[in-house]
């Protein structure tokens, strides 16, 4: 990873990268071996279908770059 993005860590925000995912930020709130458990912490923008607030799911560990289809670090929580 570069110097710009962390290593994925519980309380993080991090930003869909994928226009499908339409800017939506994810809370990690649980570190494994190989994912993360995430908190839907924004919901996508007005007008497409979205998850409430607070669903959890799991994320691979190595999709936490700034690519494409990956994730961008935002914030600490």
């Amino acid at each position: 990873m570069s110097t710009d993005t962390p290593i994925p860590a519980v309380g993080q925000i991090w930003q869909d990268n994928d226009p499908r995912g339409y800017g939506r930020k994810v809370r990690i709130v649980e570190i494994g071996d190989t994912h993360a458990v995430v908190e839907l912490h924004q919901p996508r923008a007005v007008g497409h279908d979205a998850a409430k607030p607070g669903r959890r799911t799991r994320i691979r560990l190595d999709r936490f770059r700034p690519t494409s289809t990956g994730y961008r670090y935002v914030a600490s929580a």
